[in-house]
């Protein structure tokens, strides 16, 4: 089947920047975006490109390079599925917060919605490709839902999970490590997977698109995260053992990197990793190895994540204890909300439960971050007040909105954030963190003045200006 029409519902981080570039790259084929939350639609319409709603480097021009030559966005979902050939899902699947399976299942609701309304509108053959992070085995469900209307059409379901990092996504999906594809073992199943490799490779060799059966797809993808969250988390286990003992986890990072069986990536110590898939996807994992009864396999897995939540909790307790055992009232900094650098996205950010945890304490947050609003990270801490989970979270208590706003205040200008702070906390890696004028910083902070460096990126800089400068692996050094 040649593909010459593309429908992908779900305009989020992972769809949007996916199907722009693949509409950059196949400029014969027509990618229609759908989403329900007309708002959302808008800004990816909207002549001024700074207001896109996602942030990443490079995705404006993609975008401004093919929106309204064969790329458009939309909330007529009808009418993109009845056009399309390939239905891509992307929709959100959050870990269930409710029910069986709460706080580690996917939540699939979205994605049988899709599949609901895919089967409700097709009138011809279709294609659709799960591009979703989903748990082993949905492709099933999904491919139930289809046949079962009864209307005559036939459905071939795809995996095709996406392994883009946020913050590098468009150099990702321009030049991806590999593309994997799953598929039906049968004629028709292999046809599917060879019109979606037909897209791809107007790009990417064909030697860097790997096909295999659909539950491999399906399990690889939660697996790749799973791997490289256990090295985030095996590293940051090491960074609180350096701190006691004086080494620095850099050079410990550096010397174990060099072992090519090792490799240096995903070995750089911070306050704990974030962003949607890493936590999500090895709860999903947990889940399921619990669901087939591998509980030893769930414990190992769930132990990744344990430590990540011990990694925040660690790194806010410090401030606590540091500032003589109270945050009460004191003015603590926070530079940096999203979970890394080059994206405004915030969801599982360490930033929120280092905040949780400081405010449970009554701290002032005062928070600059360049490209996350301040609607956002009220939406995070009222999320976080109506679903708390983990490890830590659930210790605290509840807190209402109104007191949340009074606690936290939310800055355009990042010197007006740090005047008269009591410390500040760097959450996210920003480079432009790296430029600031310190000297004029420390001028007016309260003395002693404490930085909480928990991304590492300010040891490189001259701080010995008075600062007590605490670093994750390395202890505190005095300015």
């Amino acid at each position: 089947m040649k593909i010459k029409n593309i429908c992908c519902i779900g305009a989020g981080y992972v769809g949007g920047p996916t199907m722009a570039v693949i509409a950059q790259k196949c400029p014969h084929i027509n990618v229609n975006i759908v989403d329900v939350n007309q708002q959302r639609i808008d800004a990816w319409n909207d002549e001024d490109l700074d207001k896109l709603p996602i942030y990443e480097p490079g995705l404006a021009d993609v975008v401004k390079e093919a929106r309204g030559r064969n790329l458009f966005f939309s909330t007529d979902i009808e009418k993109a599925i009845d056009q399309a050939e390939m239905i891509f899902i992307s929709v959100n699947t959050p870990t269930k917060t409710y029910g069986v399976g709460k706080g580690m299942a996917a939540d699939l609701k979205f994605v049988e919605l899709c599949a609901r309304q895919i089967a409700k509108v097709a009138k011809k053959d279709k294609v659709v490709v799960e591009k979703s992070t989903l748990p082993v085995r949905t492709a099933q469900a999904i491919r139930n839902i289809l046949d079962s209307t009864g209307n005559g059409v036939k459905f071939q379901v795809l995996s095709n999970p996406e392994f883009l990092a946020e913050g590098t996504a468009v150099d990702d999906l321009h030049n991806p490590d590999r593309v994997l594809i799953g598929g039906g073992d049968d004629e028709a199943g292999q046809a599917a997977i060879e019109s979606l490799v037909e897209v791809y490779n107007n790009w990417v060799p064909l030697d860097q698109i790997v096909t295999t059966r659909v539950w491999s797809s399906e399990l690889s993808k939660l697996t790749a995260n799973a791997f490289l969250a256990q090295r985030v988390s095996s590293i940051n286990a090491i960074s609180a053992l350096c701190e006691q003992t004086g080494a620095d986890v850099d050079e410990v990072a550096h010397a174990i990197g060099m072992d090519s069986r090792v490799g240096s990536k995903f070995l750089k110590s911070s306050v704990g990793f974030g962003g949607s898939c890493f936590q999500k996807d090895i709860l999903n994992l947990v889940y399921l190895c619990r669901h087939f009864n591998l509980p030893e396999v769930a414990d190992y897995w769930e132990q990744v994540v344990k430590m990540n939540d011990y990694q925040k909790h660690r790194f806010a307790k410090n401030i606590i204890d540091t500032l003589f055992n109270t945050v009460s009232g004191k003015k603590i900094t926070f530079l940096g909300w999203a979970f890394k650098k080059d994206t405004n996205d915030t969801r599982e950010s360490a930033a929120i439960y280092v905040a949780d945890e400081l405010l449970q304490d009554r701290a002032e947050i005062h928070v600059f971050d360049p490209k996350v609003t301040a609607e956002q990270i009220y939406a995070d801490m009222e999320y976080l007040q109506t679903h708390r989970v983990g490890q830590y979270v659930e210790q605290g208590e509840l807190m209402s909105m109104k007191e949340i706003k009074n606690l936290i205040t939310v800055h355009n200008d990042p010197y007006a954030a740090m005047d008269d702070a009591h410390a500040i906390a760097v959450l996210t890696e920003w480079d432009e963190f790296k430029t600031y004028d310190w000297d004029k910083v420390y001028a007016k902070m309260h003395k002693p003045a404490f930085v909480f460096d928990g991304r590492k990126i300010l040891e490189k800089l001259d701080l010995n200006i008075g600062f007590e400068y605490y670093s994750i692996g390395s202890g505190v050094n005095e300015g």
